[in-house]
């Protein structure tokens, strides 16, 4: 099991419409979730700053087979359409990430 941490940043005009998404994600969308091997996945909040920090823990043996496999899928790009209008990706963010990915330096069980 890998622990996953990234960020992004969301617009403030468009807190209350994210928040309404996340109140009731589509079940397709969890499904995907869930056979892409991702476990415990949470969201947070950091208001005035606007930043919005995702965790989560991936269970499976190819993350990035995983993460495509949830890029393909017609009702999860749908689900994208409503989300990505809030968010405001980091301007450090690697080559091709979306929300800007994190490295863990501790945990504690």
């Amino acid at each position: 099991m890998q622990r996953m941490g990234m960020l992004i940043g969301i617009a403030a005009d468009r807190i209350a419409e994210y928040k309404a998404l996340h109140a009731a994600v589509w079940p397709q969308v969890l499904e995907q979730l869930r056979q892409a091997n991702v476990r415990n996945y949470t969201i947070f909040l950091r208001e005035p700053e606007n930043l919005l920090f995702g965790c989560w823990e991936y269970h499976g043996e190819d993350f990035e087979a995983d993460m495509k496999r949830i890029a393909a899928d017609p009702e999860t790009q749908r689900w994208w359409t409503f989300c990505e209008p809030c968010q405001l990706p980091l301007q450090s963010r690697a080559e091709g990430e979306h929300w800007a990915m994190m490295e863990a330096v501790f945990h504690m069980d």
